[in-house]
């Protein structure tokens, strides 16, 4: 149960081992520091003073309207909230027991009192029997307290961190579970962790009530609650509770992580009856104290940007064909990524990142695309120190994280796009790592290997990008034109499947009309489809763009947004990505690593990108399961 080997720190760039709140890594497109003290993060804090930082945080989430674009709508859903404040207890009498594996469980528990979705709004607990002492019920099941004589993995019943899985590839509906089965629980309560599948709604659900933004978080943090409002009957210390998942699931770890408090989940709670307090009549929290996030497709709100910027702009086949209205507005979303990135705020040792025009495409200079420069170039000389040669390139397929009841699809796809998905990598293989560079060459020079010291450079991003990550999507890549990407039916409401959230996208549809109405593709409609859908009200009179902002991770973590300081970050993060994949672009994970590392309570960020995967629960060396539970170790070592 080893953590990858990392080389030096000042060498590894957002690298591949911890990096604390504070440590400054001295070289030029590195990670950075984060001055802010981390003494009020979550593994100092009660339940009380989770609640009392969440109050102090007096500014509301300020939610920005699109000038010139979005209008109030007058399309409008209903439906009525529940204003319990009563908490959720979980029985002491209904435990089952699995003597093989001297494991405790139930399945069934409910975490709210007002379930939109029953088949999803429930999780099974699993316990390992060491943490309890039971005595048997007349019915076979059994009555159970927490004892601290024993330990398992170095842990106790006080001590075990908590782990929850979140199985949503695709932003799909996780459904809770039904039957027991120990295959995929074992690793973990066998390391000493209480292992929590919580159902929670998402897109693709079997049943009518909706699973759209933000309701997948918010089951996930009802959960959250209810596991603290019990805590004194339970197995478990209730302050460190890590998610994990991969793609979709990775993208609802990162944002549960980012969001603990926030107010802007507060009416979605109250309406499905989450806990607001313990069985003692304290205040609880659904802030976690870490996240582990394999390849998580989030930041939704500048992805199109995102992906054009770092993909799509140095494409020019497929739907990016030159000349097309596609391919223009490939253009223009790349170029209004430079002004997203110019204001983020984001920074690496003390400085500050930012797009310049120049280089070789769409602004591609200054100090942020060095930094993405470095990250892939780490991310080579990674693989060149962990991989024995001969080498066979492996395609990975997705990663299920769960227990069981997961409707994991693929991440979205776009089927006129312009590569094939995780760089197109085949199964030859190469006998030396020159052979392999080589091959990377193909098509143009971007590499420069020394085979002395068994290190590379590269020379920029369009050569990286036409061997290796060539687009898969279409524009935009997740909000697409049609509304057909999965993303689309994220933020569909009251079965009206997919709709539109890209603000930017928006704008440049609006202001750019009588350019793009010359080109082929150009549908007169999609300014307005874009207007309207922007400003549809759930059915708690929430717009789409209100619902983007608090389905992103940085809207909380980014000084430049407006929910910068009203949540309480995780303060452990482990973010692991396959470089190689067409689902989104290298900044997606960058940013988010940048981000973490950079708000107020989070004490480390464990990110690396890894050479030769696509969209896999991806590591340097290892196994996904073991290495994120020897990171759960050392979180709470």
């Amino acid at each position: 149960m080893t953590i990858a080997p990392s080389p030096s720190r000042a060498s590894d760039p957002l690298g591949a081992g911890p990096l604390d709140a504070g440590e400054s890594l001295g070289a030029p497109g590195t990670l950075g520091s984060n001055s802010a003290s981390a003494q009020d993060s979550a593994a100092g804090m009660t339940r009380r003073r989770f609640f009392e930082v969440l109050l102090a945080s007096s500014s509301l989430l300020a939610v920005g309207s699109m000038a010139g674009c979005v209008a109030e709508s007058s399309r409008k859903s209903s439906a009525t909230i529940s204003t319990s404040n009563a908490t959720v207890s979980i029985s002491t009498s209904a435990w089952n027991y699995d003597s093989d594996n001297d494991i405790y469980y139930q399945l069934g528990v409910h975490y709210c009192t007002n379930p939109q979705a029953p088949a999803y709004e429930s999780m099974g607990i699993y316990v390992p029997g060491a943490y309890f002492d039971a005595t048997q019920n007349a019915d076979g099941t059994y009555t159970c307290a927490p004892k601290d004589k024993n330990s398992v993995g170095g842990f106790t019943a006080s001590t075990a961190p908590i782990v929850m899985p979140i199985d949503s590839a695709g932003y799909s509906a996780q459904a809770a579970p039904t039957e027991y089965d120990v295959s995929r629980i074992a690793d973990y309560t066998d390391a000493g962790f209480v292992y929590v599948y919580a159902g929670c709604r998402g897109r693709q659900q079997t049943d009518d009530a909706t699973g759209s933004a933000p309701w997948g978080v918010t089951d996930l943090k009802a959960a959250v609650r209810t596991l603290r409002a019990n805590a004194s009957n339970l197995a478990g210390d209730a302050s460190r509770i890590f998610s994990f998942g991969h793609s979709g699931g990775g993208a609802l770890s990162a944002i549960l992580a980012a969001s603990g408090d926030a107010e802007g989940y507060d009416d979605y709670l109250a309406m499905i009856g989450a806990p607001s307090e313990d069985l003692e009549g304290n205040p609880v929290s659904d802030a976690i104290y870490g996240a582990m996030c394999w390849c998580p497709i989030t930041c939704l709100d500048q992805a199109d940007a995102a992906y054009e910027w770092n993909m799509g702009q140095f494409s020019s086949s497929g739907s990016r064909t030159e000349g097309s209205f596609a391919k223009q507005l490939s253009n223009d979303l790349a170029a209004s990524y430079a002004s997203y990135i110019n204001g983020l705020g984001l920074t690496a040792n003390g400085t500050a990142l930012k797009l310049a025009e120049g280089g070789e495409g769409i602004y591609t200079s200054g100090t942020y695309y060095d930094q993405v420069k470095s990250v892939i170039e780490q991310s080579l000389n990674n693989f060149l120190s962990d991989t024995a040669f001969p080498y066979t390139p492996s395609n990975e397929t997705m990663a299920d994280m769960g227990a069981g009841g997961g409707q994991g699809e693929g991440p979205s796809s776009g089927a006129s796009g312009d590569g094939p998905s995780d760089g197109g990598a085949e199964s030859t293989a190469y006998e030396t790592a020159s052979d392999y560079i080589a091959e990377l060459n193909a098509k143009g020079q971007w590499i420069i290997y020394d085979e002395a010291t068994n290190t590379a450079t590269i020379t920029g991003l369009s050569g990286f990008v036409n061997a290796c990550k060539a687009p898969t999507k279409s524009v935009g890549a997740f909000d697409a034109l049609d509304r057909s990407q999965a993303e689309n039916a994220v933020f569909g409401d009251d079965g009206n499947g997919g709709l539109h959230f890209d603000a930017t996208m928006a704008q440049l549809l609006e202001d750019n009309a009588s350019t793009y109405a010359s080109l082929p593709g150009w549908e007169s409609s999609y300014p307005s489809d874009y207007r309207e859908d922007l400003a549809y009200q759930n059915n708690l009179g929430k717009t789409v763009r209100q619902r983007t902002d608090i389905y992103n991770p940085l809207y909380y973590l980014a000084g430049s947004y407006g929910g910068a300081g009203t949540s309480t970050p995780a303060a452990h993060w482990r973010i692991r990505t396959g470089i190689e994949q067409g689902d989104t672009a290298c900044t997606t994970e960058i940013n988010l690593a940048l981000a973490a590392l950079s708000a107020k309570g989070v004490k480390d960020v464990d990110f690396a990108t890894v050479w030769g995967k696509g969209h896999t629960a991806a590591e340097r060396t290892g196994d996904s399961t073991q290495n994120f539970i020897a990171w759960v170790q050392e979180c709470c070592s």
